[in-house]
């Protein structure tokens, strides 16, 4: 016979103050994953506007670089794309034997080196934007 566990009420939104940091990264890994397909398929409307010549394609490309809001999409691309990348690397190493003890650890640092890089470039990504 099968066994029922109790997993608490479905609308017992506080149950996320009980997460470690290993649930932590595992959320926001395939967050990031999820967001970065979803701008495979942006990427791929943008470069279809080669189609129908250069000057088109420029003329896009112009006009969303010229935009602040798509600046700010950018940076939050590349954070997504940074801490995707550490993370996978840190999952690769866990899944290596290396680490094992500092996997908590190993997450924050990899959240602080996505920080650090994304913060390095900020000032590239909005120099010579019209705001």
């Amino acid at each position: 016979m099968s066994q029922s566990y109790n997993r608490g009420a479905v609308e017992d939104f506080g149950r996320w103050r009980e997460f470690s940091a290993g649930m932590w990264a595992w959320i926001f890994h395939k967050f990031t994953g999820w967001v970065l397909v979803g701008y495979l398929f942006t990427h791929i409307a943008v470069l279809s506007s080669s189609m129908q010549g250069a000057e088109a394609y420029n003329t896009t490309l112009q006009g969303l670089e010229s935009l602040f809001v798509v600046r700010i999409l950018e940076i939050g691309l590349l954070a997504v794309a940074v801490f995707h990348i550490l993370n996978g690397i840190r999952l690769l190493m866990v899944d290596l034997g290396v680490g094992l003890e500092a996997q908590d650890k190993s997450f924050y640092a990899s959240m602080v080196l996505t920080g650090l890089i994304v913060v390095a470039s900020v000032p590239t990504f909005l120099s010579e934007v019209g705001v």
